[in-house]
């Protein structure tokens, strides 16, 4: 989460600045990283950047009283370093580099120190095989989906079993395939729902009579 300029120190209300505190308190407390970035120090009120651990601190040119201020309340803010004055230093910085200090793995800040930042590293193409195969035997999923698995699918199933059933034949000669079929049972569920719905005297004969019809049997009135 980023947050920049949000506050002017002595411009804005003291309940907003609370109100700031409180919240970056908050979000601390359940593991969540805040950042706050500005161009001047000095627009981070002194409450809230009690809270901030990590300082990467970019150059700034004190060509002003206010611009000194801004230096050593930069300075002033991090883990001194006795091999250099960090007010000076931050004056002195160029392009690509910065002061930083960061908590250790026991959340202690650690000593400033002068570093480069460097920038992303990318590459335009793709892989090559080996690099590729580098990459997959590295994965944490590497050895689980190795093998490849072609399960029976519902329709595979579904066609085995209308060819397993015995085709009927009816009086006249013609076969009947529905009632053991997969469209007889098709047919059984809609009508069992169809009666479960109506549930009444007109609604059974109804579909007693469907399935008769459908599956040469029942009786004739």
């Amino acid at each position: 989460m980023a947050a920049g300029n949000l506050v002017e120190s002595g411009e804005a209300p003291a309940a907003l600045i609370d109100k700031v505190e409180q919240v970056v308190r908050l979000i601390r407390s359940k593991g969540i990283g805040i950042y706050f970035v500005t161009q001047n120090p000095l627009d981070v009120p002194d409450k809230v950047l009690g809270q901030l651990g990590n300082r990467v601190q970019h150059a700034l040119r004190a060509f002003t009283p206010r611009d000194q201020k801004a230096v050593k309340a930069a300075a002033e803010t991090m883990r001194a370093n006795p091999a250099f004055s960090a007010a000076t230093v931050i004056t002195e910085l160029g392009v690509g580099e910065a002061l930083v200090s960061f908590l250790d793995e026991k959340g202690r800040p650690q000593v400033v120190e002068r570093a480069f930042v460097l920038p992303p590293a990318s590459r335009l193409g793709p892989l090559t095989p080996a690099e590729r195969q580098v990459a997959i035997n590295a994965s944490l999923l590497f050895g689980h989906y190795e093998k490849t698995v072609d399960r029976e699918s519902a329709h595979e199933k579904l066609a085995a079993r209308t060819v397993a059933e015995p085709q009927k034949v009816g009086a006249g000669g013609t076969a009947t395939a529905a009632a053991g079929g997969m469209f007889g049972g098709l047919m059984r569920a809609v009508t069992s729902s169809v009666v479960r719905s109506i549930g009444s005297q007109v609604g059974r004969e109804i579909a007693r009579g469907l399935l008769g019809s459908l599956l040469g049997g029942g009786r004739r009135r």
